[in-house]
Formats: structure tokens, C-alpha cells, sequence
């Protein structure tokens, strides 16, 4: 009997130790759910910086590079069909000052008595200026027309796209041609220099369908313009003829 008194009072024990200690399991197990919690949020916020701030961060890049490029802005106001305001492949801002430039083989650089520098074609032939204020360099089908300060910024105002697409005469053909486009016309600031150029075609006064490369810059409040006209068929020597002489441009007088 004492065997069996000794058992019962063991079990009782056992079966009360086990009962005290059942309860203490609850705030174990709340604590590791509350642990577990707080580390998705963590994870969660870690995805979330990884996923999405970056992104901000490039929005706002690019709205600051916007903001110091005005040309981005400007370009959607370029004239007539078929513009589409992007840049032209291959271009290169003039020099207006600076030391002397590479030439292409056949180019040599010229000081013209109207107070500007240039690259031209040796074999080129220049006609004198005329009643337009342009000088004209002149090789088979092409031509290359300057007009070294002609229009005031006084006059015509200071936003070089608006220029071109409104009052320039060198580009009066192509307002009028009923067979006409314009590309890649794009605002260019260069410290606190600002020029616009664009690439037009237009049927001139022979029927000839051509092609042309325009810039009209800004230089000591004066528009100087460099306009190079040749075949629509021959575009390449065109862009050639371009690049050469805006590379080469310097103002001397």
C-alpha cells in the first residue's frame, strides 16, 4: 500500500510539474513570432530601398541634367515637317576662338577680310559679300554661304531655334518651298555661347532637290550663320563640307 501511495503521490507530482511548467511556453512562442516579425519587416524594408529608391534617384538625375541642357527643351520647336529634334550623328560644336584644328585632306583654312577664319575646300572659288551680308565659297554643286554678324540679337532675339525657324533668310527657301523638311534641328550651348543647328531639304529655285546643313550661333550679340547647300543625293560630302567648316570657325575681327 505504501508502494502504490508512493506511485500515486510520484504521478500527481509529475503530472503537476508538467502542468506548472505548460503555461511557460506561451511567451516563448509569442517572443519568437514577434522575432520573426520584425525580421520580414526588415527584410521587407531592405527589398523595398534595393527596388524603388535607386529608381528615384535616377529621376532625379535626369531631371537636373535636363535642367542644365536647355537644347533638350528647345528642340521640339524645330520648323516644318519632318523634324524631329535629335541629334545629329557626327556633329561638332564651331570654334570661335581657340588654337588651330585638324583638317580633312584637301581643306586649308582661310582668314577672310569680313572678320572670320574658316576651312574650305582649296579649290573653291569665293564670291565678294554681297547686298545679304553673306559671303559665299563656291565648288561644282555645292556652296558655302557665311554671314558674319548680319542680325542682332537686339533685333531678332536671343534664342537661336526661334531664329532660325522664324527670321533667318538663309532658310527663307525653305519656308517657301511647297517640297520641304527639317531634322535634327537642336539647341547647342557652349559656356554662355548659344547656337542652333538643323538639317533641311527643299526644292530651290531650279527644281534641284537638295540638302542643307545650318547653324546660326550667337557671338558677341550678333548672329553668325554657316550654311552649307548641296545634292540631296550627296548628303555625305554635305555633312563633310559642315563639319569642316564649323570645326575651323573663329571670329577675327
Amino acid at each position: 500500500a505504501d508502494r502504490f501511495d508512493s506511485a500515486d503521490r510520484f504521478d500527481s507530482a509529475d503530472r503537476f510539474d508538467r502542468a506548472g511548467k505548460s503555461p511557460g511556453r506561451g511567451p516563448r512562442s509569442l517572443g519568437r513570432n514577434l522575432l520573426i516579425l520584425i525580421l520580414l519587416l526588415l527584410v521587407a524594408a531592405v527589398v523595398y530601398a534595393v527596388m524603388f529608391l535607386p529608381k528615384a534617384n535616377t529621376q532625379q538625375q535626369g531631371q537636373s541634367v535636363g535642367e542644365a541642357s536647355p537644347g533638350s527643351s528647345a528642340a521640339p520647336q524645330s520648323p516644318g515637317p519632318g523634324s524631329s529634334g535629335s541629334t545629329p550623328s557626327n556633329g561638332s560644336a564651331p570654334q570661335t576662338s581657340g588654337p588651330g584644328v585638324d583638317l580633312a585632306d584637301g581643306y586649308a583654312l582661310r582668314t577672310d577680310s569680313e572678320g572670320f577664319r574658316i576651312a574650305v575646300d582649296k579649290g573653291w572659288q569665293r564670291r565678294p559679300i554681297n547686298d545679304s551680308g553673306q559671303v559665299r565659297y563656291v565648288g561644282g554643286d555645292f556652296t558655302l554661304i557665311v554671314v558674319p554678324g548680319r542680325d542682332s540679337v537686339a533685333e531678332n532675339g536671343g534664342d537661336p531655334i526661334a531664329y532660325q525657324r522664324d527670321k533667318e533668310r538663309e532658310l527663307q527657301p525653305f519656308r517657301d518651298s511647297s517640297w520641304s523638311s527639317a531634322s535634327g534641328v537642336r539647341r547647342i550651348d557652349v559656356g554662355r555661347q548659344a547656337m542652333a543647328e538643323g538639317q533641311y531639304t527643299w526644292q530651290d529655285s531650279s527644281g534641284r532637290d537638295v540638302f542643307v546643313r545650318n547653324l546660326a550661333m550667337i557671338v558677341d550679340g550678333r548672329y553668325h550663320i554657316i550654311q552649307v547647300i548641296g545634292p540631296d543625293g550627296q548628303r555625305d560630302k554635305v555633312d563633310e563640307i559642315y563639319q569642316q567648316a564649323t570645326g575651323a570657325y573663329r571670329v577675327t575681327g
